[in-house]
Formats: C-alpha cells, sequence, structure tokens
C-alpha cells in the first residue's frame, strides 16, 4: 500500500477571479442553474432592468422579441438610456462599466430609481459574462451608441452609430453554448412570464415579437392585479364561494402595499407575491405578512360577532384553506435571499403588510355580512373535514416500526427506529434493489424495489388505487396512511427517496410517483421529505483513477481536465443494475458523496395544471404539450 505525499499549500495556490470570471466560473450562483429556468433568468434579468424605468416614470413601453433561431433575444424600452459617458472613477464608458463589472449601477441609492428590482447591480453584467454575443444599442444625447461583447468582454470601444432623436435601451443576446446545457427559449414561458409583468405593473405596455412563431402578443392590463386575480382563478377551475373580490392599496414611506383576494372551494391555499414586479416563488416577509394579518382579521370577526361553533377549534389553516390572492410589494430597498430574488427577508415588512391587510379585511367582512357568513361557513367546514380526518386516524391502531410482520415482504429495513435518521430509498426492480441493499448502510437505509410502472393514480378514485398493491406496499411502508387519513406524524422515514435509471422508463415510473405523492400525500413534499437521487451516468477510468459524471457537460469537464498523455476509459452506465453495490454506495448512496434533488411545490395551481395535462384523460392536453416542448428534449428513446 502506497503511502500518499502531503500536499504543499502556499500563496501560489490562491486563485483570484476577476472581472466576470467568477459568473464564468459559477453561474449557478448567480441564476440558479444552467438549465432551462437558468437560460430564462437571463431574459428576466434584461427585462426587469426596462421594467425598472418604468418604476421610475421614465418608460412605458417594452419590446421583447424572441428571435428566428429561437435561442437569442432583443428587449428595448423607450427609457432614458444606459449613460454612455466616461466613468469619473473609472475613465471608461459607464456602458461598459454597467455591462462588465459586477455591482456597478444606478440602483444602489435613491437617486435615480426610488423603487427597482435590480438593486444587486449585477443582472446586466452577468447576462453579458453568460452570453457568447451581447449588443448594447443606446439611445440618448441625440445620438444612438453602439457595444458589442463577446464573453463578457467588449469587442471595441463604444462608438457613435447615428443622430438620433428618441432615447432607450435594446439589449440583444444571445446565451453561451459552452455554458447552458440548451439555448433555445420556450415561446408560452417568455409570453406567460410578460403577461404577469404586465398585470403586476399596470398601464405599462409590454410587446412580444415572437418570430419562431410569426407571433405578436401587446400586452396591457390597466387594471393590474385585479384583472391577474381573475385570471389565475379562471385558469385553476375553482369555484369561488362569493362574488365580491377583496382588495387594499396603501403607498407610505415604508412601501407601497397591494393585495386582491378571494376564497374558493379548493383546498389549497395559493398566493402569488412580488416585490418590484419580481415574483417571489420562495415568499418571504410579505408573504408572512398577508397571511397573519388575513388570520388575525377572521379571527377578530369571529370573537366580535361571537362566532363560535360548537365541538370545533378554526386553526389559521383552516382561515386560508381556498384562498387565492395576489400580493405585490414596492420597496425602496429590498434585501432578497440570493440573485435570483425569490425570497424577500425584510424584517419590518412583515408587520407592515399585516398592518395593512389586518383592518383592511375586517372593514371588508363588517361591512358585507352576507359575503362573510360565505366565507366563515366555509372555514367551518375546512375545520370539520379536519377533525374528521383526524377522528379517522385515531380509529385506525397506530403501526408501531417494531411489528415488521405487518410490512409488506419485500421491504429491506433499516435497523434504526428513529425516523429522523432513516430513508427509504424506492427502487425500480428488483435487480437494482438487491444491488442497493448490499451498498446500503444497514443501520439507517431501507429498500423497497418496485415491480414495472405503478399505477397513474392522476384521476382515479382512492378506492380504485388502494387496489394496486405497488401502492398499498409503499403505503404500508410509509405508514403515514393516505389521502384524508394522512398524519405526517407517523412517518417511518426522515427522507423518501426515488431511485430510478436515468432513461426513460425511469424518468416515466418518477414521473408517476410523483403524481402519487402530489395528489395524495402532499404534505409529505411540502414539509422537503421527498428526494430523487441523482446516479451518474459516466464512470471515466483514467489508470487506477476513477471517476464519475451526471452530465454529458460534467463528462466533457473532467476529459478536458486530464494531461493530454493519458488515455481513459469512459463507460455510460445504462441503468442501476449495471453498477455493483460498491459503486453505487460511492456514489448514489453514501450521504457524504450523493446528489440529491428536493421535490418542491412552487406553485400549487401550475403543479395542478401539468400533472393533469401531462397524466390526465384528455390525450389532446398531453399532445399540446408535446407539441411545445418537443425542441427541449434530449436524448428521445426512439
Amino acid at each position: 500500500m502506497s503511502t500518499p505525499t502531503k500536499s504543499t499549500y502556499t500563496a501560489s495556490d490562491i486563485e483570484v477571479l476577476e472581472g466576470l470570471e467568477p459568473v464564468r466560473k459559477r453561474p449557478s450562483m448567480y441564476i440558479g442553474g444552467v438549465d432551462s429556468r437558468g437560460l430564462h433568468h437571463l431574459l428576466w434579468e434584461v427585462v426587469d432592468n426596462s421594467v425598472d424605468e418604468f418604476l421610475a416614470g421614465e418608460c412605458t413601453r417594452i419590446v421583447v422579441t424572441l428571435h428566428k433561431d429561437g435561442s437569442s433575444c432583443t428587449v428595448s424600452d423607450d427609457g432614458r438610456g444606459i449613460p454612455v459617458d466616461k466613468h469619473p472613477k473609472l475613465k471608461k464608458s459607464s456602458l461598459e462599466v454597467i455591462l462588465t463589472t459586477l455591482h456597478a449601477g444606478g440602483k444602489f441609492s435613491d437617486k435615480n430609481y426610488a423603487r427597482s428590482g435590480g438593486l444587486h447591480g449585477v443582472g446586466s453584467s452577468v447576462v453579458n459574462a453568460l452570453s457568447s454575443k451581447l449588443v448594447a444599442t443606446v439611445r440618448r444625447d441625440g445620438h444612438e451608441w453602439m457595444q458589442e461583447y463577446r464573453r463578457g468582454k467588449p469587442a471595441a470601444k463604444v462608438k457613435k452609430v447615428k443622430p438620433f432623436r428618441g432615447h432607450g435601451t435594446a439589449i440583444f443576446f444571445r446565451p453561451d453554448d459552452t455554458i447552458f446545457r440548451r439555448t433555445q427559449f420556450n415561446s408560452e414561458t417568455i409570453r406567460q412570464h410578460l403577461e404577469d409583468v404586465s398585470y403586476i405593473h399596470g398601464g405599462l405596455t409590454i410587446v412580444f415579437n415572437d418570430e419562431l412563431k410569426g407571433e405578436t402578443h401587446e400586452l396591457r392590463h390597466q387594471d393590474g392585479i385585479r384583472a391577474y386575480i381573475e385570471k389565475v382563478i379562471e385558469e385553476s377551475g375553482k369555484k369561488t364561494v362569493h362574488d365580491q373580490l377583496f382588495s387594499a392599496d396603501k403607498d407610505d414611506k415604508v412601501a407601497r402595499v397591494e393585495v386582491v383576494l378571494k376564497w374558493t372551494e379548493s383546498t389549497d391555499e395559493h398566493i402569488r407575491s412580488y416585490v418590484n414586479g419580481i415574483r417571489t416563488h420562495a415568499g418571504g416577509t410579505h408573504e408572512n405578512g398577508l397571511k397573519s394579518g388575513l388570520t388575525k382579521a377572521v379571527r377578530n370577526y369571529i370573537d366580535v360577532h361571537n362566532f363560535k361553533p360548537r365541538g370545533i377549534a378554526i386553526s389559521a389553516d383552516d382561515i386560508r384553506e381556498g384562498v387565492i390572492a395576489i400580493l405585490s410589494v414596492f420597496h425602496g430597498e429590498p434585501m432578497f435571499q440570493g440573485q435570483t430574488k425569490e425570497r424577500l427577508n425584510n424584517p419590518e415588512m412583515a408587520s407592515h403588510v399585516d398592518g395593512i391587510v389586518r383592518p383592511a379585511v375586517e372593514n371588508w367582512l363588517n361591512n358585507n355580512p352576507s359575503l362573510a357568513d360565505a366565507i366563515l361557513g366555509r372555514i367551518v367546514l375546512a375545520a370539520r373535514a379536519r377533525l374528521a380526518s383526524r377522528d379517522a386516524i385515531k380509529e385506525v391502531k397506530r403501526k408501531s416500526v417494531a411489528r415488521k410482520t405487518n410490512l409488506p415482504g419485500k421491504l429491506v429495513d433499516c435497523q434504526n427506529r428513529n425516523s429522523d435518521e432513516t430513508e427509504l430509498f424506492i427502487v425500480e426492480g428488483d435487480s437494482a434493489g438487491g444491488t442497493a441493499v448490499m451498498g446500503r448502510n444497514s443501520a439507517t437505509q431501507a429498500v423497497l424495489p418496485l415491480r414495472g410502472k405503478i399505477l397513474n393514480t392522476e384521476s382515479l378514485p382512492l378506492s380504485r388505487i388502494l387496489k394496486n398493491q405497488e401502492i398499498n406496499d409503499l403505503v404500508e411502508t410509509l405508514g403515514t396512511g393516505i389521502g384524508p387519513n394522512f398524519d405526517i406524524h407517523r412517518l417511518r422515514y426522515g427522507r423518501i427517496i426515488l431511485l430510478m435509471d436515468a432513461d426513460s422508463d425511469g424518468y416515466h415510473i418518477s414521473t408517476l410517483l410523483l403524481t402519487f405523492f402530489f395528489r395524495h400525500m402532499t404534505e409529505l413534499i411540502r414539509q422537503g421529505n421527498l428526494f430523487i437521487a441523482q446516479p451518474p451516468l459516466f464512470r471515466i477510468e483514467v489508470g487506477k483513477t476513477t471517476h464519475y459524471a451526471q452530465t454529458d457537460a460534467e463528462k466533457e469537464e473532467i476529459l478536458a481536465a486530464l494531461p493530454d498523455n493519458r488515455n481513459p476509459t469512459v463507460l455510460r452506465f445504462k441503468g442501476l443494475g449495471e453498477m455493483n453495490a460498491a459503486q453505487l454506495r460511492d456514489t448514489t448512496l453514501n450521504p457524504q458523496a450523493r446528489v440529491l434533488l428536493r421535490i418542491d411545490i412552487e406553485s400549487q395551481l401550475e403543479a395542478d395544471q401539468t400533472f393533469h395535462q401531462l397524466l390526465g384523460k384528455e390525450a389532446s392536453e398531453r399532445y399540446k404539450v408535446i407539441m411545445e416542448e418537443a425542441s427541449f428534449a434530449d436524448d428521445v428513446d426512439s
């Protein structure tokens, strides 16, 4: 056995990334990933800059063009135009400073932008860094100016093109195909995002020129979020409990807050929140303020009117069940979590929004007693359904972890009985299941092999679903019950991990399982207990050294880093069955080395619609999705 040599660690080993190199080196830090979502995030960053001009009162129209190649876009506006004169400190054009320097821009003070989404001064330079080509055209000071960039570096100095009487900025960019897995934009994704933006910013005109489809959409909604919520409710297909819309709008020194909401007969709560026009998918303090204000208002109304139904205690979840709400906040100094701005962290916004929503909802209920009765009736129904579910659970004798005779025979359980420390791998087939059993940590990891593809549970009644043996085995293994009898506190494992082959059959099985969990064990997803394992696709052997890669891009990166005199052997795993127990353990089972994807619900309504389209009974819906998304599919099995 050879003794490892000691490595030196000196000042020469410290790497300093200059300019936009950090962005190209670690793009996920700035745009969340190099998948389709990260690709479209580039476009949102450019659009947000134009929207900031609208918020500053300097822009009325934004034009977004998806070019015929499908992999390049232009965003233009009639705002003031990015300054092109020399920066007093850096002695080069301000346009070049903004597009080549992280944390450079005019949004760090309230001099030019009182409320904007681009407060980090990062967006434009990130788009430039991650584009193989970017062309900035500026119209101001009586002329048109232009500068071209290649992968974040200027190809030439800013040049004066021609006299021009108007003003505004146009940014053309083509994402770098050496960074992104695919550079094809999705027309429908862009249109929907731009339509959302036009609703949030009532009065702003956005034109979407879709050269790929030969269509032009002019989006303008003067009624703003009042029209937006009606669209969301209509698309959801949920029946509303009342006709009159609740709305509140207040603008003060802290922030401007707009909120609209309605109760529906849905069992889900759906809130879409925005800060300075940017969708905050992960919510934040402003959403917390809306929820607490709504709950307090209803509780106060119940107390004042002595409306206390016998035998039930109304919870906050009962009050908000079925609510669909749009919340839009405009803040001078929002504190976002990360560059992708998916969560607002300003601590003062919770109490601020609460202080606006609570009295407004109370007044609304007091002034509309018949409407209030309908809403309270809805809330009582939710509370009684929850109580009935709890009583039904009590009637079912709780399964003890020790009573393994009640568990499916093919389950290979773990020894540890502390659910917080255990994991269940749901594996495709007995062969892969056997490999996982041999490679697992028997103390904390259990394995449940499934036979083939499970039942498609979309649109099926619970009675039909429970007749399926594979699903019955899964429910018995988890121990939580199902549907109205589901109880997250009875979950026998801390993590539920789907371990499937990286082929079309594996993806299909994962989708069927996700459908089942979404429809009948939603809380399992909400609590962050559901994951998808990411086994490697490639094994690369270089002498006695072995590397693993999960994607083609990762494989190419490893191969490119090898010395020229090395001759690697590359093997592509066709399935988990081709991996031995040690390989599966080292790459996929070992918590210290593996990669897991946690399943989360970003939007209940959008997820509902997606599952209905992909797995529902309407084949035409599925065909529509396939035709729209076909260009994004990689490695389709023939």
